[in-house]
């Protein structure tokens, strides 16, 4: 190597260090932050009543002496998501003034998300399951414990019925 190259290496070696470093940081892959989006989705994911319904009902046939079991779920309110919410408040000519605004992530590359900081699933109103082995008080008594268990209702907002034949 010609001493007019080792002179240039040596005078910039810690700029070019600098180089080799940045470049391999930039070849890496970015994934974690698309797992993290995707963590982020599956945490917030939204209430389906339809999937409760189906879950309890399978649930709910485990019981012994239950039988064949439909089920209907109504609710007093949906599920809420409480966004985080940014406020700032001014005071103009004795006026007190505030204004809010969601927050708002930027990830880079165009992606943005919604701050939640809190999800509120619905309340139910009542329940209606009809099954086979409602003629049985044992079983009215632990189909009526399960589904006040599941979803928080009292005794009184649930109710049994006899599978018609």
């Amino acid at each position: 190597m010609p001493e007019k190259w080792k002179s240039l290496l040596q005078k910039y070696k810690y700029i070019l260090l600098v180089l080799a470093v940045g470049i391999l940081l930039m070849m890496l892959p970015t994934g974690q932050e698309e797992k993290d989006s995707a963590q982020l989705q599956q945490q917030w994911q939204e209430f389906s009543l339809k999937d409760t319904e189906n879950r309890l009902r399978t649930l709910l046939q485990k019981i012994e002496g239950v039988g064949k079991v439909d089920l209907m779920l109504t609710l007093k309110s949906g599920s809420q998501l409480q966004l985080a919410q940014d406020e700032d408040s001014s005071l103009q000519e004795g006026k007190a003034e505030s204004q809010r605004e969601t927050v708002i992530l930027s990830r880079g590359s165009g992606l943005e998300e919604i701050v939640v900081t809190q999800q509120r699933y619905p309340t139910y109103q009542g329940a209606l399951v009809v099954c086979e082995g409602a003629g049985n008080s044992s079983v009215c008594l632990a189909v009526t414990e399960a589904v006040s268990a599941i979803t928080g209702l009292s005794s009184d907002k649930i109710s049994i019925e006899k599978w018609s034949s």
